[in-house]
């Protein structure tokens, strides 16, 4: 029986792959059904199932209450067997005894079978599922079992498997059975049938696990992958940084010879891939995400509401290269950067700047340089409308004029965007502070309106009120809310308690004690050092010798109470002995001095210079 038990207790071990203290306990499980089944047992009795895994001897307990005499055994003992399990037994008490029915094994063999499979593929399947949710996010390796058009059936280890649908595979690629696959392990769904892992190999992160894996610098932290932009099958753009200086972030991703990028290009089935450095201006990162084209001018948009817009100007022949085919650069230039991109071509901007310019009358007033060349634009743009080449020079004033009007377009819409946060700020700082705090559903209005302002951002009384405050046309023009509705929410803010914040005691700090007079010296007066204006005259040049003598003086800084006319005697004599030093007779002294001829000796077992001098290396 012992080794019986063992062996087949060992291989449902390999088998399934389960811990051992899950198996016994399914098994305990299997024997308490199997008994209540054999002898009719009620529910509220407890029962206890205990196996020696040395013997592999079954024993069941039941819980019964101790009698004179026994009436119904299932649920009754005397006080003397009572107190051969436990000596301190009573009468009336509830003991667990063993109530192990003869010919057990044969009936529980019988009954549990099935309790026994149950309960052991529950476990398979609550130990697939903790396995598969902490991989989560991470490249599974597995075997293709099954294709078909909608889904591909992908063999995992610990027998689970995995489902791949079309959205998820790569355009144009094609499985078959047996072919190994590696994808990104999407999501685990648990259902009534066991965890469901769904695979995929179309989303972004699976290209971002791939370039961990190719690229150390990623891996160990040393470049950062900033965003991802995919299109599966067709292009992406990826953009890194380096977070430590004297790294190339875009030579680490590429590889020697483009070896890194390429080994995840023929996994990706010849998707294309471009590596850009991450920029924090935003201008220039938008200009890098459009490469491979070139890129004139990118002027940003930024509105209060949180909507971004660069609109980018390129050379006419850059036109149809920036905007991609099917329009596939631009749109993932914008995912990558996260700001909607409009691009116009040079002659198109110009001519937009050009009506904005003849619109504006003050334009000429504020740019009177302008007046001359502004006739010379209206002149290549009529040229260029006639289908006739421009020079490179009239291309150079289009985009010098494009540049002014989007420019100072761009300042007046940042000026009025900070003037609209002071107003913001203005009108917060007047309101109780601690409304934002307090979460928009203390403000009991009906639960539906409540959830219709929680979607639309407001997650606070102190937003709704900042916004009624600046604009209520704005929370008026939101579906489904009146003006009597409006009324009813400015009702409820004016009814609302706000609690009163107690501002914090400001706390003097203690003056510092002042030095004794023995320590206190007397201080210098200084000239303050006259500032260079634009209407001063030149730098008077000053001599070689002045030099001299002005950088002697700042090297040597008086000591305390030492007077001008002694810095100015020891600056001297210093240059005296400088000059002494540097006399023809010094030199010719030097000159005169014996030279030591050395040789040196290069040690490449400690990385050392040994020098010697001449008379060692004359006798070797």
């Amino acid at each position: 029986m012992k080794k019986e038990f063992s062996l087949a207790f060992n291989e449902v071990l390999d088998d399934k792959q389960l811990p051992r203290d899950v198996i016994i306990g399914a098994l305990e499980a299997a024997l308490v059904s199997a008994y209540r089944k054999t002898v009719n047992a009620s529910t509220a009795q407890q029962i206890e199932a205990r196996i020696n895994e040395t013997t592999g001897e079954m024993q069941i307990y039941a819980e019964k209450e101790v009698v004179e005499e026994v009436q119904d055994q299932r649920t009754e003992v005397t006080l003397e067997d009572a107190r051969k399990e436990n000596p301190e037994a009573q009468l009336d008490d509830l003991v667990l005894v063993e109530s192990t029915p003869e010919d057990f094994g044969r009936v529980a063999a019988q009954a549990a079978r099935q309790m026994i499979q149950q309960r052991i593929r529950e476990a398979e399947r609550s130990a697939q599922k903790d396995h598969f949710s902490t991989l989560e996010g991470e490249i599974v390796n597995g075997v293709v079992q099954a294709a078909n058009p909608h889904m591909i059936t992908i063999g995992l280890d610990r027998k689970a498997e995995g489902k791949m649908p079309r959205s998820q595979q790569i355009p144009g690629e094609r499985f078959r059975v047996h072919d190994r696959v590696r994808a990104l392990l999407l999501e685990v769904k648990d259902t009534t049938r066991g965890p469901e892992i769904i695979l995929t190999r179309a989303h972004k992160d699976f290209l971002r696990r791939l370039l961990e894996d190719e690229v150390p610098e990623i891996y160990q932290g040393l470049v950062e992958i900033r965003s991802i932009a995919r299109e599966p099958g067709y292009r992406s753009k990826v953009a890194v940084s380096a977070l430590q200086a004297g790294i190339d972030p875009v030579g680490a991703c590429v590889g020697m010879r483009g070896v890194r990028i390429q080994a995840i290009v023929r996994e990706l089935h010849d998707e294309k891939i471009d590596v850009i450095e991450w920029n924090s201006d935003p201008s220039q990162f938008i200009a890098k995400a459009l490469s491979p084209a070139r890129v004139t001018g990118v002027y940003l948009e930024e509105a209060s509401g949180g909507s971004k817009t660069a609109t980018v100007v390129v050379p006419e022949d850059q036109l149809s290269l920036a905007i991609g085919r099917d329009g596939q650069n631009a749109r993932l230039a914008a995912k990558l950067t996260a700001w909607r991109i409009d691009i116009k071509s040079l002659p198109e901007a110009a001519a937009d700047a050009l009506g904005k310019a003849q619109a504006d009358a003050t334009f000429l007033e504020q740019n009177p340089e302008w007046g001359e060349q502004l006739p010379l634009v209206e002149v290549a743009l009529a040229k260029k409308a006639e289908g006739r080449p421009l020079t490179p020079e009239e291309y150079s004033l289009l985009g010098r004029f494009v540049d002014r009007i989007e420019r100072g377009a761009q300042s007046e819409r940042e000026a009025i965007l900070d003037a609209e946060r002071e107003k913001r700020a203005a009108v917060e700082a007047a309101l109780p502070q601690s409304a934002f705090d307090i979460p928009l559903d203390d403000l009991e209005l009906a639960p539906s309106l409540a959830i219709k302002l929680s979607g639309e951002g407001y997650s606070t009384i102190g937003e709704l009120m900042t916004q009624l405050t600046l604009d209520s046309d704005v929370v008026l023009a939101l579906p489904g809310i009146g003006p009597e509705t409006l009324k009813a929410i400015q009702a409820a803010i004016d009814a609302f308690d706000f609690p009163v914040t107690e501002a914090a005691p400001v706390v003097e700090a203690e003056p510092e004690p002042e030095a004794p007079e023995s320590v206190v010296e007397a201080p210098v007066a200084l000239e303050p050092t006259p500032v260079a204006t634009e209407e001063q005259e030149e730098p008077v040049q000053l001599s070689q010798e002045d030099e001299d003598l002005l950088a002697a003086m700042q090297a040597d800084r008086p000591a305390a109470g030492q007077s001008i006319e002694d810095i100015f005697a020891k600056t001297t004599a210093k240059l005296a002995s400088d000059k002494a030093s540097t006399s023809p007779a010094a030199d010719e002294k030097k000159k005169r001095k014996k030279k030591k001829f050395r040789e040196l000796d290069y040690d490449p077992d400690t990385d050392t210079t040994i020098p010697r001098m001449r008379e060692e290396w004359e006798e070797d």
